[in-house]
C-alpha cells in the first residue's frame, strides 16, 4: 500500500503556500480574457462584452444568466481600464494574500466582487465590467482590519495607506458617469462584511456571534439588491 511520509507532506504544502497567489492567477485569468476578447472584436465592443459574461441586465432578468454576477469581475473594457484594475490587484492583492492567507483572500475577493455586481444589477442599467468591484472590496476589508484590529501594526498601515484612495475614488466615480460607483460601493461594503465574517487566522477577539451578523448582514444585503434588480 502506498504510503507517504507525513514530513514530506509538510514540506510541500508549505512550499505550496510560499509559491502559490491567487492574485497572480486572477491577473493572468484578466490578462487572458482581455487579449481573446480583442481578438473577438474589442473589448470595448458591447456585443463582446455581453457575449462574454459582462453584467447586462435584460440576461439576468429574463434568461437567469445569473453567472453574470461572478464573470465581470475578470473582465475589462479598454486598455487603460485592465493596466489601472491590474496594476491596483498587484499591490493591494499581494499585501492582502500575504496578511489573510490565500483562501480567505478568495472568499472576500469573489464574494465582494459578486456583492459590486448585485448593487450594479439594482441600480444601474448599463453594461458593467472590471475587477475593480472586488478590489474595492479588498479595500473594504482592510477597512475592517484597521479599525477593528488596528493593533496590528501591518492592518493599521495599511487603513492609512488606502484610507486617502477609497475616498477619491468614490469622489471620481460620482463625478465620471461612465464609472460604476454602485458597484464600487457595493463591493466596499461587500469585503467589510465577509471580513467581518471570516477575519484572520489567530483571530480571537472577534466574537462569534459578530462573524454571524456579518454572515446574515451579506446575504441579507444581497437579497435585497437581487430582488430590487429583478423589480427593475
Amino acid at each position: 500500500m502506498f504510503k507517504i511520509n507525513p514530513w514530506k507532506l509538510e514540506r510541500m504544502k508549505r512550499n505550496f503556500n510560499e509559491s502559490f497567489s491567487f492574485t497572480y492567477l486572477f491577473l493572468a485569468i484578466q490578462a487572458a480574457l482581455f487579449i481573446v476578447m480583442t481578438l473577438a472584436g474589442g473589448s470595448t465592443n458591447g456585443q463582446v462584452l455581453v457575449n462574454f459574461g459582462a453584467k447586462f441586465n435584460p440576461y439576468i432578468i429574463y434568461q437567469h444568466e445569473y453567472y453574470r454576477f461572478l464573470t465581470p469581475i475578470f473582465l475589462h473594457i479598454g486598455l487603460e481600464h485592465i493596466l489601472f484594475n491590474s496594476v491596483f490587484l498587484y499591490m493591494i492583492g499581494r499585501q492582502m494574500e500575504y496578511e489573510i492567507g490565500h483562501w480567505r483572500f478568495l472568499v472576500v475577493y469573489l464574494l465582494s466582487g459578486i456583492m459590486g455586481n448585485l448593487a450594479s444589477f439594482a441600480f444601474s442599467s448599463s453594461i458593467s465590467a472590471g475587477a475593480s468591484t472586488a478590489l474595492f472590496g479588498l479595500m473594504g476589508a482592510v477597512v475592517y482590519l484597521s479599525r477593528k484590529h488596528g493593533y496590528i501594526r501591518s492592518f493599521r498601515q495599511m487603513g492609512m495607506q488606502y484610507a486617502g484612495l477609497i475616498v477619491i475614488n468614490i469622489v471620481l466615480g460620482f463625478i465620471n458617469s461612465a464609472v460604476d460607483n454602485y458597484g464600487h460601493l457595493g463591493g466596499l461594503v461587500g469585503g467589510y462584511l465577509v471580513m467581518l465574517a471570516i477575519s484572520f487566522r489567530g483571530d480571537r477577539l472577534t466574537k462569534p456571534a459578530s462573524r454571524i451578523a456579518g454572515i446574515v448582514a451579506y446575504f441579507v444585503i444581497a437579497f435585497l439588491l437581487f430582488w430590487l434588480g429583478m423589480k427593475r
